[in-house]
């Protein structure tokens, strides 16, 4: 066989094997809103020229400076942004009984149990969170649980649609096995469709939107982020939620920059039992759609919460800063402002009500910063 014949086969297998790789990729990037979904959209005050808005519109969502981004790289890189050692796991409590309970899988995947009523907040399961589970950030630590070992639950919460949050095998798997809706952001359904999850379990809304699912009353409030899964940005909508039931309430930030909407949620639907709050992920290359852990407090502040639970960290490496960084600054906050804080382990299920206090645990996996 010649030279120039066994390139172009070497060729033609490499490409072929990569089309086999990535054959996922088109799938999990979604789908369009069309027909009534799309009607709906172009009706919500958020919806303008094709885009959703945040309410302090200043550009969110555009690509980050460059310069700002290597400055970010240049400052934290004495840190790293991955654990040293093995990162400990909890055996969840499937069925905690009675009371407000909450259950961190890792990252945003949470569990809140109101006295058995289940909530399933930004459920990601693989091990990637990427459009294809061949690149793109990896868990830096196991899930604590398999999905199919999880409690019965009423509902499933996303709060947008990247791919930290939304996960197409995920999705898939909670459609096969479970009958719980899922509850989304106004777009987001279109997603789902593709996924093979019926219309009739997938209930779309806007911001101050609300519906009851069983005991459960659900509510998507503001956020200050943006979306997309591939180029195109902000055609589905972002948010977080409040969650009530049997008395008890809690909120959920999803993502989101810190803004003064987070008063105006507290004063409304506030006090909140607990919050879990955004921490990690942040820079100054992209300041309004992440907050840094002092402004996680204030947030938490702001929605005159009870327990701050904190979220989205730990489980992927998303940003510049070291891995450890996050859960440190904000343990210090919340002991000048007084806060109330728990810092579960993955899979930990946390009591609300009896809520251990910060130990540090995570301090013994964080990477030595070098000399």
């Amino acid at each position: 066989m010649s030279r120039k014949r066994l390139l172009a086969l070497s060729a033609l297998a490499a490409a072929g094997a990569a089309a086999w790789a990535f054959r996922d990729v088109p799938a999990a990037l979604g789908a369009r809103a069309r027909g009534e979904r799309l009607a709906r959209m172009n009706a919500s005050p958020q919806f303008r020229d094709g885009v959703f808005h945040n309410a302090e519109d200043d550009g969110t969502g555009m690509v980050p400076s460059l310069s700002l981004v290597m400055e970010d790289r240049r400052v934290n890189r004495a840190g790293s942004s991955k654990p040293g050692t093995p990162v400990p796991l909890a055996a969840p409590i499937a069925e905690p009984g009675d009371g407000l309970h909450v259950t961190w899988y890792g990252h945003a995947s949470a569990l809140a149990d109101l006295s058995g009523t289940r909530i399933l907040l930004d459920p990601v399961w693989s091990e990637r969170c990427s459009p294809s589970q061949k690149v793109g950030p990896r868990r830096l630590h196991p899930v604590p649980v398999g999905l199919s070992d999880l409690p019965f639950v009423d509902a499933v919460l996303i709060s947008h649609d990247h791919y930290d949050h939304l996960d197409m095998d995920t999705v898939k798997a909670i459609a096969r096995d479970r009958s719980a809706p899922f509850l989304v952001p106004l777009g987001i359904g279109a997603h789902l469709e593709r996924w093979g999850v019926p219309a009739s379990r997938i209930i779309e809304l806007d911001w101050d939107e609300s519906v009851t699912v069983g005991a459960a009353r659900l509510t998507l409030t503001a956020a200050r982020h943006f979306s997309g899964r591939g180029l195109a940005r902000n055609r589905t909508l972002w948010g977080s939620w409040v969650i009530e039931a049997h008395g008890r309430k809690v909120f959920y930030t999803g993502d989101s920059g810190y803004f003064d909407g987070y008063r105006a949620i507290g004063e409304e639907h506030g006090p909140f039992d607990a919050t879990l709050v955004q921490i990690g992920a942040y820079s100054p290359a992209w300041p309004h759609i992440h907050m840094t852990p002092e402004e996680a407090a204030q947030a938490h502040l702001d929605l005159r919460g009870g327990l701050l639970v904190p979220v989205h960290w730990c489980t992927f490496d998303l940003a510049f800063h070291a891995w450890g960084e996050p859960v440190d600054r904000l343990w210090r906050e919340a002991k000048e402002r007084g806060i109330s804080l728990t810092v579960p382990l993955p899979g930990q299920t946390i009591d609300v009500d009896a809520a251990p206090e910060p130990d540090g645990w995570w301090q013994a996996s964080a990477a030595p910063v070098p000399d």
